[in-house]
């Protein structure tokens, strides 16, 4: 008697399945994941299928070699990772159910499982010096830092070979790429819209290697000497200008109150003439060697006054 079984679509669809399940327990992991251990979950059935007749020879051998040797092969078969670390286990070539391990203690069986242990800390690196040419054809060298971590044990040693490297390679493309839609002006004037250009950019582009950019910030802009001798003349230029306008803007407004204070003195004779001893007491304070001999107005206009009748 024949029996129907429906068997699941990862054994029709083979790898092709294999990855898209892959990149869904990936997801489920990154959202679901509270005290940090990161990486997918394979079916341990299917595990178990692909290591074959001879993988459960080379299993069995090993553990009755563990056995025979305890407690001796407890140093070989327990691991150790901290807590800002996690361990990727292959057996045979094939990830083990359950994704990365750690922190803590884990065991693996000699000659059969190989692990890498992944740094989920914060790291950061410096992006190395770019020429770039900008909108307005303007070369320019900028460089940058660029903070990142590792949000997927897994994904980042099963997706790509050296997660860090690549990382640092497609910084610097991406720095080249953003600066080169951007002018002078925008570049020295506005970092901070660049900075998070450039973390959203990097942050899509390596989030399939399980990196998490987190921060990106442009360090430094140089300019060519020429340019920033035409830059600083200009600069000095403008600034002159300023100051001119600003002196005779002074200038009239100091005119304007030396025509209102003399309405106002013209309007009352005693108030020049206690301008008049103002003026004494400040000048004998500053100049004590200076001798002055007041001499009143009002006797000069005598004199003033009989000078046109003695020449008529």
């Amino acid at each position: 008697m024949i029996k129907n079984e429906v068997l699941p679509m990862e054994q029709y669809n083979g790898s092709s399945s294999d990855t898209r399940a892959l990149s869904r327990q990936d997801d489920k992991n990154n959202r679901g994941t509270s005290q940090g251990g990161l990486g997918y979950h394979m079916d341990t059935t299917q595990a178990e299928e692909g290591i074959g007749c001879c993988g459960y020879i080379l299993m069995g051998l090993s553990y009755l070699l563990i056995i025979i040797t305890f407690p001796i092969s407890l140093c070989m078969c327990i691991k150790v990772v901290q807590e800002y670390e996690r361990a990727v286990i292959f057996r045979l070539g094939r990830l083990l159910p359950g994704g990365a391990k750690g922190p803590g203690l884990f065991f693996i069986v000699p000659c059969l499982d190989s692990y890498t242990s992944v740094d989920l800390r914060t790291i950061s690196f410096d992006v190395p010096p770019q020429e770039i040419l900008s909108k307005d054809s303007v070369t320019v060298a900028v460089d940058a830092v660029v903070y990142y971590r590792i949000s997927n044990a897994t994904i980042s040693v099963t997706n790509v070979e050296d997660a860090a490297r690549s990382t640092k390679l497609l910084a610097a493309t991406t720095l080249r790429n953003v600066l080169g839609t951007k002018d002078m002006a925008a570049i020295l004037a506005d970092r901070e819209q660049i900075s998070q250009m450039m973390q959203s950019s990097l942050d899509e582009a390596t989030d399939p290697w399980g990196v998490k950019v987190e921060r990106v910030e442009i360090k430094d802009v140089r300019l060519p000497v020429q340019l920033q001798r035409a830059m600083a003349a200009e600069a000095e230029a403008s600034r002159e200008a300023r100051a001119k306008v600003i002196a005779a803007e002074g200038e009239m407004k100091a005119s304007r109150a030396l025509k209102e204070a003399a309405d106002v003195m013209a309007e009352s004779p005693s108030a020049i003439q206690l301008r008049y001893l103002q003026t004494l007491n400040t000048i004998s304070a500053e100049k004590n060697s200076t001798i002055i001999f007041p001499l009143p107005i009002d006797f000069l206009k005598g004199f003033m006054d009989r000078g046109p009748q003695t020449s008529m």
